[in-house]
C-alpha cells in the first residue's frame, strides 16, 4: 500500500489541535487502511462499526468509551449515529484523556450528527482516492484510466481493474449507498449515475434528464445531492456576479473518480479512451480533481457567459485569484476565451493544464504547465490551505 503522507499529517494536526478528527470519503478509499497508519505503534482502541463484534461492544458507548486512554478509532461511524452525544461528552471532558478518529462514509447521518453535537469539537480531513502526488511519476496514465480507489489503481491487470470497478458500481448501488440512510431505489440511482457520466463536465439540467428517466426535476436532483453526499459526484458551482454580461447559473457536473467515470460509459483502456468522444472532458474532471485535491480547503467555482466564453476553474486561495484551464493536447493554442475570462475576471494568473510536454508562457498573464507542474503550482498556492 502506498504512503499517504499528506493526509495522515492532516490528521495528525488536526488531533493535535481538536479532540476529534472526522475522517470523511467514499467507501473503499483506504480511510482504514489510513486510521491503522496513524495507530501503529499507539496502542490505539479501534473500533469498526460494520463488525458485528464491535457494534455490539459499543451498545453501551459511555461504558465502554469513557475508561479509555489515548487514540480511539471509530471506523463507519455513520451506522451508530447516537454514539454521537456520548462522543460529545467525552471530547468536553477538561483534561481530555483521549483523542478520537471518526471514519465515515459522508451520510446526512453522519454530517448532522457531527453538526449538532460535536461542532467546534472536530477538525475535518477529506479525503478520496490515491492523487497524483502520491503515486510514481510515470503512473499519470493509471491513475487517470483507473481512478484513484486503491484496488483498482493496484489491480495487477486492466481486466481486473475494471472488474473491480463494475463490483464497485453494482454494489454501491445495491447495497452501500441504502446503508449510508440515502435511500433511493437501486434501478432509478444506477439509471441516473450511468446518465451524469454521459453529462460529465457540462452544466446540470435536471429537467432535461428527468425527463429522459421518467423522473421528476425534484427526484432527480434529491438522487443527485445523495451522489454528492456520498463522495461520487462534484457539483461544480457557478460563479457570477451583478454586471453587464449574461452569465451561466447552473453547475457543471463530474463524476468524481476518473476510474469510475469509464466504468460507467464502457472505456476500457487508454487506447478506448483517446478515441473516445469524452476525453477531453474526462481529462477535465480528472486534472481538475487533482487540482483541487492541493488546494482543499479553497472554494472552487466555473464561469461562462451565454456568448460562449469559459473558464473550467476559478479558485481564491489567500485572496489570490487564479484560473484553470483543462487541455488534453500537449500544446494547447490561446483562445479568445481565455483573454476574455482574464481580463473579465481580473485574474492574478491563467493556467492551463495539460497531460505533459514542457511548460512555457502562452501570453502575458496566461502559461501552459504540466499536471505535475501545475501541481506544484498549486502547492506554492496553498501552502497552508491544510486549514484544521
Amino acid at each position: 500500500m502506498l504512503k499517504r503522507q499528506e493526509l495522515v499529517e492532516a490528521v495528525k494536526r488536526g488531533l493535535v489541535g481538536n479532540p476529534g478528527v472526522v475522517l470523511l470519503g467514499p467507501r473503499q478509499c483506504g480511510k482504514t487502511t489510513l486510521a491503522r497508519q496513524i495507530a501503529a505503534g499507539q496502542g490505539a482502541a479501534f473500533f469498526d462499526l460494520e463488525n458485528p463484534d464491535d457494534a455490539a461492544a459499543l451498545e453501551q458507548p459511555m461504558m465502554v468509551l469513557a475508561p479509555l486512554r489515548g487514540l480511539v478509532v471509530l471506523d463507519e461511524v455513520q451506522r451508530r449515529p447516537e454514539i454521537f452525544e456520548c462522543l460529545r461528552v467525552l471530547m468536553d471532558r477538561a483534561d481530555q484523556p483521549a483523542k478520537f478518529l471518526l471514519l465515515g462514509s459522508a451520510s446526512p447521518h453522519l454530517v448532522r450528527g457531527v453538526t449538532e453535537s460535536l461542532a467546534g469539537r472536530v477538525a475535518f480531513v477529506d479525503m478520496q482516492g490515491f492523487s497524483l502526488s502520491e503515486v510514481a511519476a510515470g503512473d499519470q496514465d493509471r491513475l487517470w484510466i483507473r481512478g484513484g480507489f486503491p484496488r483498482s489503481f493496484l489491480a495487477g491487470s486492466e481486466a481486473a481493474s475494471m472488474a473491480w470497478r463494475k463490483d464497485f458500481i453494482r454494489t454501491f448501488i445495491e447495497k452501500d449507498f441504502a446503508s449510508l440512510g440515502l435511500g433511493a431505489t437501486p434501478s432509478s440511482l444506477g439509471r441516473l449515475w450511468r446518465m451524469t457520466a454521459h453529462y460529465h463536465g457540462q452544466t446540470l439540467n435536471a429537467s432535461e434528464i428527468g425527463r429522459s428517466l421518467g423522473e421528476s426535476y425534484k427526484t432527480v436532483q434529491r438522487h443527485l445531492d445523495m451522489l454528492e453526499a456520498a463522495f461520487m459526484i462534484r457539483s461544480l458551482r457557478p460563479w457570477f456576479v451583478n454586471e453587464g454580461k449574461r452569465l451561466v447559473k447552473s453547475p457543471k457536473i463530474f463524476v468524481r473518480d476518473s476510474g469510475l467515470l469509464h466504468a460507467l460509459l464502457g472505456i476500457s483502456d487508454r487506447r478506448a479512451l483517446l478515441g473516445h468522444p469524452k476525453l477531453g472532458a474526462s481529462w477535465e474532471g480528472f486534472a481538475l480533481e487533482q487540482v483541487l485535491a492541493k488546494l482543499p480547503q479553497t472554494d472552487a467555482w466555473f464561469w461562462g457567459t451565454q456568448a460562449g466564453a469559459e473558464l473550467d476553474l476559478l479558485v481564491e486561495p489567500h485572496g489570490r485569484r487564479i484560473g484553470f484551464e483543462f487541455k488534453v493536447g500537449d500544446a494547447p493554442k490561446i483562445s479568445k476565451s481565455m483573454g476574455v475570462a482574464l481580463s473579465d475576471l481580473k485574474l492574478e494568473e491563467l493556467i492551463v493544464v495539460k497531460p505533459a510536454g514542457r511548460d512555457y508562457a502562452m501570453a502575458p498573464g496566461i502559461r501552459a504547465l504540466s499536471l505535475p507542474s501545475a501541481l506544484t503550482y498549486c502547492e506554492n498556492l496553498g501552502s497552508d490551505a491544510v486549514e484544521i
